[in-house]
This record gives structure tokens, C-alpha cells and sequence, in this order.
């Protein structure tokens, strides 16, 4: 079964990397799992089977799997790194009263019982049938080779697993705060990462995740009261029942089998997720693109309602992003009721489902809108968590302002105003920070979701709206399957614009670097007083080309484009209604810049520099003159 199911598809996708990007390779890993779970002692166990193909120049001579599971135990790293942070997240923490009667936070897996905790134990590992060394490190297992992997070379890694499920503390779990009973995420030994950078084998302290493609062929034993969805297609729909079985078919379990196993394939993805719960309800819904969604979620009445009038609303995203980023690989997508607010997965996500209607509609268009930006872009969310967490907090946004009744001029506003208030609290950190070494959620919060959202936001205003969709959608295109890096978005504007954008990748990405532009002075010229000398000034590190608005006491306007001189570039006109004049471009040495308009100063009523809001200006008050 595993050469059926897996060889044409890695032939396919090493024949495409190979061609495309000369040089470009990336490592691939094909799953095959059986795992029992116990429903009453929440503990299961498996065998797994993991082809792992060596793409890269590299003999290998180790490997590493995480075993997220091993977060959830007093004494993690996730445990001291909730114990030292300024604010932890909340959902991982209780409040206690100190000594002195104060609050104060405690984290909820330093009180885990051993019957709470999350553990993920290996035994029997063997490499093509050869006993190999395998150490457990907190969440990381590392493996002595039996044999070292060769370049081009594909070898059969072998384990038998023992896993508990925690009580859920962060994203996987047991029994929610919504009474979900099993959310089953990171569940299993996955291999980490290996790509031209070297191993990821980054512990699990709560943030994301990075994995490697491959198809999965995975086989769940369960009590069958139990409803399950995620990842993957059932292939044994017509003996399972429970909502996937072909109209007309009518399944019956025999009183006396206590358990159904339940067979998934997945082809192509960097993770399996799974969710149980015995009191879901399953809806499905069969979109105009041939895509099936499927909806499971708590037999409560508080939250029907909601769930159902949630579908169409999916559907239209569904269409919405195929249109603007590309099309969605996958046959099926699956929104299920659990998790602890929303996250991820392949072809799934997992969000509470007890809110507003509006809000639930952008929940999902946010954890949806990460099939585009990382379950088919797979960027390194540990390194770049702003590429995939920014990038769809972009198109959620540009979604949502399709669906409001008042569209927003600038649907991204809530983003800029975000990344200003990070700026202006001094404890902003680079972009280029590891998820983990932010020293405060809240600014990796800001950081990732609103300064990445900015990242494209701001490329309208640098190229224009026109080029950074051509922009989406080639990029889509060219590294869909792959793990793109920053300079790839990078490149690929620069070559559908034209423009030279590496200034801009590295002060947005690498530094903290702000933009502040002033109009320093509006002055009659000394020479004609019929004439006015408008000087503008840099007081920011961070260089941007200038729009700016012109408006006169008569009613008229006219604008005018400072090009910058390290892009090269010259974008159309944003505000065609308007005419435009492009003067001398501006080169980052100097911090200032004048030239005159053929009026008097007196005829003037008010200058704007970026009318748009687009610019992520940290000083908006000094980019207005009236009078």
C-alpha cells in the first residue's frame, strides 16, 4: 500500500522542484500509522512507519522527531518559559493570589496529575529492520542511524509509540473548555525538518511548527459512539457512518463491536490532525469548486444556528481565495468544533465554536486563509512566523471587507494602528526573531499578525495594488508545496513589478527600523511669491517613496510621486481621478527634500503626505499641513 500510495507523487514533485528552481530540493517524509485510543484513560499507542528520502547534498547520520506531547509535563520548557515571561498567554495560566494578596499568574501545567499530562514515549525504533539508538531530550528525539543516508538515498524508519493526551492546555487536548473531548494535534512522532539551513529541531515551548511533506496513510481505533474529522480522506466512509457515508447508504455497527477503526490518506501535506468528540454533529457542504466542507461541532443548541448560517460564509471564502491567491489543492476542508481559539492544520482547523456569528466568520477566514499561507506555502513559522500568520491576516482582512456592509478604505487600518502602538512602547523586536525569543507574547502577537499583514499592505503603496496580486498569485503558484523563504515574496515582487526591493525586506524584516516623513516647511517662494517651496524631511531610518496629496482652497486637487531612488521604480498613478506629477526621486542620504508648485501658498488648503494610510508612518500628525 505505501508504494501505491506514495511513489507518484514524490517522483512528481522532485521531477517539478528539480525543474523550476535548479538547485532547490527539499526532504520528504511518508507516513503510515496505526493507533488504538483508549477513550477512558485517555492514553493510546501506535506503529509508525516513515519513509524518509534524503533530497538534500547531506549524508545523514542522525535524525530528530518531536514529541510535542512532552510540552505538557511540569518542568518543560513550555512550563518554565510560562513561569518567566512578563505576560503569558492566559489560556496556560491560572490566577492566584501571592503572598502579599496580590495576583498573580500560575501555569497550569506546573499542576498537572500524572493521569494530566501529555507524554509521547518511543520503543522498538529500527532503521530498514536495524536496531537504531533513539534519546528522548525533553520534546526532541534524537536518532543514531544504524546506516548513514545517502544523497538521493530513501530508507524505512520504524517505532512503535505510547502517547497520553493532556488536559488541554494549548491547541491539543483533552476536554476543552467547550467540552470537545479529544483535539488531537501534534499528536505523533513527526520529523523535524531538515532544508539548506540545516535541522529545525526546535523544542516545543507553545509557538509553531514546521514539518515536511509527505502523504499519510493513518489508521484510528476508537470507541464508535465517537465522530471524528480532520486531516486526510476516509476511505472507508460506507463502513463508518457517523455523517461521510454516500447518499443511500445506510451503516450499521453491530451491537456488539465496541470499536471502529477508521482509515485516512493524505496526500501531499506537513501534518495530520485529527478531533473526536461522541456528541458531534456533521454537516457537509459541496462548494461550486468541487471542494467538500465539512462542519463538526457540539450537539448545542446555543450554537447551531451560528454553525449553520457559518457555511455559505465559507464557501464564499473558499471561492474568494481561490481567486486572489490560487486554487486550493485539497478535495475537502474541514471546520471542527475544538482546540482553544483557532489554529491550522492540513486540510482542517480546530476553533472554539461558541462566539458571534461575525466573529466566527472571521475566525475561520483566518485559520482557512492558512491553507494558502502554510499548509501549501510552507514557510518556517518558528524563523518567519510573519509569512504565514501576516500573509493570511491580509487576505482574512481584504475577505472581511467584501462581506461588511461599509467597506473600509483601508480594510488593513486595525494592523497599522497595532504595529504603531508596539513602536511607540520601545519593546519592539525584529521580525527576523525566532517565535520563541520574543521577550513578551503580545509584541510576537503584533509582530507576526500585523506588522507581517503590513508587510503586503504596505507593497500597494510600494508598487501598487495590481502588482502585489499578480505578486500573491505568482507566488502562489511558483512555491506551492515548497518552503518559501522571505527573500522568494521578496523576488517574486521584484519581478512582476520591476522594482528593487531588498531595502525593504531587510529594514521591515531584519531591523526596527521605522518610517516618519514630515512636510518640514510650506513657504512662499523667495524668488516668486507666486510660487510655493514645499520641503519634506526623513525622520526615520526607514527609506519610502512619497505620495502626496495637494488640495486648494478652489476645490481643486492635484498630487504629486517622489519616487525613491533605490527602488528604480516608478509606480502608476494610485488616484487616477486625479492628476499626478512625478518629480526627481529621493535618495535616502539626504534627510531632506523641496521643490516648488507653480501657486501661491495662499491658494493652498491642505497638503497629505500618503492620502492612502498605507505607509506604516509611525508620526501621522506631522504628515499634514493645513491652513
Amino acid at each position: 500500500m505505501i508504494k501505491k500510495f506514495f511513489i507518484p507523487i514524490i517522483l512528481l514533485v522532485g521531477a517539478k522542484a528539480t525543474a523550476q528552481y535548479k538547485g532547490y530540493w527539499q526532504q520528504r517524509a511518508d507516513y503510515k500509522m496505526e493507533v488504538t485510543m483508549d477513550v477512558k484513560s485517555y492514553q493510546y499507542s501506535g506503529k509508525q512507519e516513515l519513509l524518509y528520502t534524503n533530497n538534500s547534498n547531506d549524508t545523514l547520520k542522525r535524525v530528530y522527531y518531536h514529541l510535542y506531547n512532552n510540552a505538557f509535563q511540569p518542568g518543560s520548557e513550555m512550563d518554565a518559559r510560562l513561569q518567566s515571561i512578563p505576560d503569558p498567554d492566559g489560556r496556560m495560566v491560572t490566577k492566584i493570589k501571592n503572598a502579599e494578596g496580590k495576583d498573580t499568574n500560575k501555569s497550569r501545567i506546573a499542576a498537572l496529575q500524572p493521569n494530566e499530562i501529555g507524554f509521547l514515549k518511543i520503543s522498538n525504533f529500527k532503521q530498514d529492520g536495524v536496531d537504531a539508538k533513539a534519546k528522548e531530550v525533553g520534546t526532541i528525539l534524537e536518532v543514531d542511524l544504524a546506516q548513514p543516508l545517502l544523497p538521493g538515498k530513501t530508507t524505512l524508519l520504524t517505532l512503535d509509540f505510547n502517547g497520553q493526551v493532556p488536559v488541554q492546555i494549548r491547541r491539543s487536548g483533552r476536554n476543552n473548555k467547550e467540552g470537545v473531548e479529544l483535539s488531537m494535534a501534534q499528536w505523533y512522532p513527526k520529523m523535524a525538518e531538515f532544508d539548506f539551513e540545516g535541522w529545525h529541531a526546535d523544542p516545543y515551548i507553545a509557538r509553531e511548527f514546521h514539518g515536511v511533506w509527505g502523504n499519510y496513510d493513518v489508521q484510528i481505533t476508537i470507541d464508535k459512539n465517537y465522530v471524528l474529522g480532520g486531516t486526510g480522506y476516509l476511505q472507508n466512509k460506507n463502513e463508518i457512518g457517523h455523517g461521510y457515508a454516500d447518499e443511500g447508504v445506510t451503516v450499521t455497527i453491530p451491537k456488539k463491536q465496541k470499536t471502529l477503526t477508521w482509515h485516512f490518506l493524505a496526500p501531499n501535506v506537513h501534518d495530520f490532525t485529527w478531533a473526536a468528540d461522541k456528541d458531534y454533529l456533521h454537516d457537509k457542504l459541496l462548494t461550486e469548486e468541487g471542494v467538500t466542507l465539512h462542519f463538526l461541532y457540539k450537539n448545542n443548541p446555543k450554537i447551531i444556528d451560528t454553525w449553520k448560517k457559518a457555511q455559505k460564509y465559507t464557501a464564499e471564502i473558499l471561492t474568494f481565495y481561490n481567486k486572489m491567491v490560487g486554487k486550493y489543492p485539497y478535495e475537502q476542508y474541514s471546520v471542527i468544533q475544538g482546540g482553544d481559539g483557532g489554529m491550522e492544520y492540513a486540510m482542517c482547523t480546530l476553533v472554539l465554536g461558541e462566539g458571534e456569528l461575525n466573529g466566527f466568520i472571521g475566525l475561520i477566514a483566518h485559520e482557512f486563509g492558512h491553507s494558502w499561507f502554510q499548509h501549501v506555502l510552507a514557510s518556517n513559522e518558528s524563523k518567519h512566523g510573519w509569512m504565514d500568520e501576516g500573509f493570511t491576516s491580509f487576505i482574512e482582512d481584504t475577505v472581511m471587507n467584501q462581506f461588511a456592509e461599509k467597506k473600509a478604505a483601508n480594510p488593513y487600518a486595525g494592523a497599522y494602528k497595532g504595529y504603531v502602538d508596539m513602536v511607540k512602547s520601545g519593546k519592539e523586536q525584529p521580525l527576523s526573531t525566532h517565535a520563541d525569543r520574543f521577550d513578551l507574547n503580545r509584541c510576537y502577537s503584533i509582530s507576526s499578525y500585523s506588522k507581517g499583514e503590513i508587510f503586503l499592505s504596505q507593497l500597494i503603496y510600494l508598487i501598487g495594488r495590481d502588482n502585489l496580486m499578480q505578486t500573491l498569485r505568482r507566488y502562489y503558484e511558483e512555491f506551492k508545496f515548497k518552503h518559501p523563504t522571505p527573500n522568494d515574496i521578496k523576488r517574486t515582487a521584484e519581478r512582476v513589478s520591476g522594482a528593487n526591493l531588498d531595502w525593504y525586506l531587510t529594514d521591515w524584516t531584519e531591523t526596527t527600523n521605522t518610517i516618519d516623513y514630515s512636510i518640514a516647511t510650506v513657504a512662499a517662494n523667495d524668488a516668486d511669491a507666486s510660487q510655493t517651496k514645499i520641503t519634506l524631511e526623513r525622520i526615520g531610518r526607514m527609506p519610502m517613496p512619497i505620495d502626496l496629496l495637494v488640495e486648494y482652497t478652489d476645490g481643486s486637487k492635484e498630487s504629486f510621486y517622489i519616487p525613491l531612488r533605490m527602488m528604480s521604480f516608478e509606480k502608476e498613478n494610485p488616484m487616477p481621478e486625479i492628476s499626478r506629477t512625478v518629480l526627481a526621486d529621493w535618495a535616502w542620504a539626504f534627510q531632506n527634500y523641496s521643490f516648488t508648485l507653480s501657486k501661491p501658498k495662499n491658494s493652498i488648503k491642505q497638503i497629505t503626505i500618503d492620502p492612502s494610510g498605507l505607509m506604516a508612518d509611525v508620526k501621522k500628525e506631522n504628515n499634514t499641513f493645513t491652513q
